[in-house]
């Protein structure tokens, strides 16, 4: 556990990036054969690397007191049964595995803790660090890691006077700095660039809604004139229908006059037809009725009668011309 610590501490500080605590120079620190960075990250491995194995010593010291405490309560007597020695394995196994786990839980946060450290003191200068959880498995770096603590993780007066610095030393003006400087200036030049840009596109885009504003009265323009036309189209069509419904009611009410004065001659015709029908059933009636008796009395009678007629007349003009 403690190399897979170091092994991820080591992929942490292993940057294209130098940086020295007091040292106001920008050149680049010695650098340790085994890991690729300078004296000040390797006293913070060591410091890191003694607070893990301190963490590991009271752990494994709490693991032998598991063992001494069954051994002290539990081993006193010289026979056991096979149920009394299982019994007393699954309690030493619940006690080890609960100090195993706490120790990797702990172990799990406190590189959580130290991630956090080094993040947040990369955020103040704007960088951003990248890891490669792969290689926390990498088993040439976790044997460097081994053989580092073996061979180099010595106490001194030095590695004590950075042990007791509580937080990782701030960047100076050279290496970093001017490396933050160079890129704080390009991004305000493609800030500069980016403002010029964005007056350019505001412009490009009133013009644009100035052409988009004239394009909608245009626009406008163009439909009432086309409304106007669609009108006058309109009127046209429903003249064109009122003509055409007229000339349909005329060819109409030519067809039925010529059909009416067709009607009127056959009509003529028919009245004439029957008025002679009639006058010839009328002789007819007059010439039977004259072949009756009747009829042949009351003309003798009519006669007869003109006759008297006549003859008063003749009295009665005698008589005036007497007097």
């Amino acid at each position: 556990m403690l190399e897979s610590s170091v092994n991820a501490l080591y992929l942490i500080l292993e940057l294209p990036i130098f940086t020295h605590c007091h040292d106001k120079t920008p050149h680049r620190p010695a650098v340790m054969a085994d890991f690729g960075f300078n004296e000040h990250h390797q006293n913070e491995v060591i410091n890191y690397m003694r607070f893990a194995r301190s963490k590991r010593a009271l752990r494994l010291k709490t693991i032998d007191s598991c063992f001494q405490d069954l051994k002290d309560s539990r081993l006193i007597e010289e026979t056991y049964t096979v149920d009394e020695v299982s019994d007393m394995l699954d309690g030493l196994q619940v006690l080890v595995r609960g100090e195993v786990e706490m120790e990797l839980i702990n172990t799990a946060h406190t590189n959580v803790l130290l991630l956090r450290q080094l993040f947040s003191h990369a955020e103040k200068f704007y960088l951003r660090l990248q890891t490669d959880i792969s290689e926390l498995e990498n088993r040439e770096l976790l044997e460097q890691v081994a053989e580092f603590e073996k061979t180099d993780f010595k106490p001194n007066s030095k590695v004590n006077q950075e042990s007791s610095k509580p937080k990782l030393a701030p960047l100076n003006e050279g290496g970093v700095s001017e490396l933050l400087q160079k890129e704080i200036s390009r991004l305000q030049e493609d800030n500069d660039k980016l403002k010029a840009r964005l007056r350019t596109l505001e412009s490009q885009a009133m013009s644009a809604l100035d052409d988009k504003s004239k394009a909608e009265r245009a626009l406008k323009d163009l439909q009432k004139s086309q409304g106007d036309h669609k009108e006058i189209a309109n009127l046209e069509g429903t003249v064109a229908a009122m003509q055409a419904d007229f000339e349909k009611t005329l060819n109409a009410n030519v067809a039925s006059q010529k059909g009416l004065q067709d009607s009127l001659v056959s009509a003529k015709h028919d009245l004439l037809r029957v008025q002679e029908q009639l006058s010839l059933a009328e002789k007819e009636l007059e010439k039977k009725f004259q072949q009756t008796a009747a009829y042949r009395n009351m003309k003798e009678i009519l006669t007869k009668k003109n006759e008297q007629i006549k003859d008063l007349r003749k009295r009665l003009q005698r008589y005036e011309s007497d007097e």
